[in-house]
């Protein structure tokens, strides 16, 4: 090579440890010892082996790194939930990634579209990178696939819903509080025909939300009527079908508890587009964004979700740091928010 030719890129070689450690006027154990997130390493010499690391251009090698840890740690976390284009997982999932994120640890997401297949399959993959721990919004009912896992050293948190035939650490909300809150609300403004739309009703949490829509009508001792229940999915589509079915039947509801954020945004495309939003009441369970600005807003039930994945990352984090208390299922409450739809009033007698 001539002089003042440039080395390409692909012969180039890779800045060193020791090199590093040259720059920053410190023993090679000491850059180690910053990268591998070691607390008791000061301040003033963290920043310094960062910058040197930084001016070299030096990037560590965190697989092979983890495996001469004694702890055997990648630093890295997987977290698998239902969709993460879902308001609720999107937000849980950013909560966990700033909890982990403050530990210097990298959060691997997947989304699970409500099939155990497939989270037992990403599940696996995680795994088998290595992963140190694992934070599940559970698709399936049988997780004891997981067993072996724990025994070896991962550390599992469930969110939203409960592990089935393995004992796990769990967070969930109120979902049966909430719904007889929901339900409470519409019956406190008057109305007698409660129409419910919800998820699949194999889903724990839809199973649960359900129970508490059918508790509160047996409390203030009205009759329930299959007839205007709809278990729909998580389908927009599904749920404007479903509503304008409702709303055309003879004795038709006069408000809607919707148990789920895409139906609860279905059912509203469906008022709008029968121009009923102003005469049909609705809670929802989960909030949505813009739900607040919309004419009439939306009233929901809304789950603390930052409180959801603090509490499951902070969970996790703590197994990590060697917690080998039993496990145990936080219940994280729900609450009312009032907008104006879930308080429109029933009509009086119609004079068509």
């Amino acid at each position: 090579m001539t002089q003042g030719e440039s080395v390409p890129l692909a012969t180039r070689s890779r800045p060193t440890m020791r090199e590093v450690a040259a720059l920053a006027g410190v023993a090679i154990k000491t850059v180690s010892r910053v990268f591998n997130g070691v607390p008791t390493v000061d301040p003033a010499i963290v920043a310094r082996v960062r910058e040197a690391a930084d001016q070299l251009g030096y990037r560590p090698n965190l697989t092979a790194s983890s495996l001469r840890r004694g702890d055997g740690r990648t630093a890295t976390i997987g977290m698998l939930v239902e969709d993460a284009a879902n308001p609720f997982s999107a937000a849980l999932t950013r909560t966990v990634e700033n909890v982990a994120r403050a530990r210097g640890v990298l959060v691997l997401v997947g989304s699970l579209d409500e099939d155990p297949a497939r989270e037992r399959e990403l599940a696996q993959a995680l795994i088998d990178r290595r992963v140190d721990g694992l934070v599940i919004v559970p698709a399936g009912r049988d997780h004891s696939y997981l067993i072996s896992e724990r025994r070896s050293g991962t550390c599992l948190v469930f969110v939203d819903r409960e592990a089935g035939l393995l004992d796990a650490d769990a967070v969930v909300s109120d979902n049966r509080q909430g719904a007889v809150s929901a339900v409470n609300h519409l019956l406190k403004a008057g109305h007698r025909r409660v129409a419910y739309l919800g998820d699949r009703a194999s889903i724990p949490t839809a199973a649960q939300r359900f129970d508490g829509y059918r508790h509160a009508l047996e409390v203030a001792h009205i009759a329930y009527d299959d007839g205007i229940v709809r278990h729909v999915g998580s389908s927009e589509q599904a749920a404007v079908a479903a509503t304008q079915e409702l709303l055309s039947l003879p004795n038709p509801p006069t408000a809607l508890f919707t148990s789920q954020n895409f139906v609860t945004i279905g059912v509203l495309r469906a008022l709008r587009t029968l121009g009923r939003q102003d005469t049909v009441a609705q809670v929802g369970f989960d909030d949505f964004p813009l739900a607040d600005i919309l004419n009439p807003g939306i009233s929901v039930i809304a789950q603390d979700v930052e409180q959801l994945g603090r509490t499951a990352a902070e969970m996790l984090f703590r197994r990590l740091d060697g917690d080998g208390s039993p496990t145990h299922t936080v219940t994280v409450p729900t609450r009312l928010i009032e907008r104006g739809s879930g308080e429109i009033a029933p009509e009086g007698p119609r004079h068509d």
